[in-house]
């Protein structure tokens, strides 16, 4: 088979063409999570909540205003406890804090660390359920068939938007297959100047 110029050109071309084909759909990939969270930002859709405790400010206990909480709890996959939350809702009052707990029990015949992840929906109330003490905050360490229970201390703040009148908080526990470092850890990690 002759292979002429003007097909050696076309392979070429063709080639060019699929690599700049494959970059150009890295870079959108890579750039897809940035812009993702950019349009849950605007929208009000992201549901994230603070990852620091809130401190409990002065607000204004709006006595005449309720909101329902509803709580929900869930394992991640490969996950071996137990975990829900103990009461699955109530009514709170806008601007006073509360306190509920979520139970876990470690199944497994050895020990598990694991992170809880929030979510709050609708993602507009994510910004005005503030947690004041949240095992969210740290990784959680169950040794073999023990069980604990866990609080979370929150407050509604006083500015939610009227339309809103139920918020859910959901959590997903994780397991965490690398810990974090213990607090002497961390030290002696910064005595010889390494990170942990």
């Amino acid at each position: 088979m002759n292979r002429t110029p003007n097909n050696n050109n076309k392979i070429y071309r063709s080639a060019w063409l699929l690599g700049v084909l494959a970059i150009s759909m890295f870079g959108f990939a890579y750039g897809l999570v940035p812009l993702y969270e950019v349009f849950c930002e605007v929208t009000g859709l992201n549901g994230k909540t603070a990852e620091t405790a809130a401190e409990m400010v002065e607000t204004t206990v709006d006595s005449g205003r309720e909101v329902k909480v509803q709580f929900l709890g869930r394992v991640g996959n490969g996950m071996p406890w137990e975990f829900r939350p103990s009461t699955h809702e109530f009514e709170v009052t806008v601007g006073q804090a509360n306190v509920t707990e979520f139970y876990a029990r470690n199944r497994s015949a050895r020990t598990v660390v694991g992170q809880a992840v929030p979510s709050v929906s609708p993602g507009l109330a994510a910004e005005h359920l503030k947690k004041v003490e949240c095992f969210c905050f740290t990784q959680q360490t169950l040794e073999a068939g023990e069980e604990t229970y866990m609080p979370v201390k929150f407050y509604v703040s006083d500015d939610l938007p009227a339309d809103i009148r139920t918020i859910t908080l959901s959590y997903t526990m994780f397991k965490v297959s690398q810990p974090e470092p213990t607090s002497s850890t961390n030290h002696l990690a910064s005595l010889v100047g390494m990170s942990p």
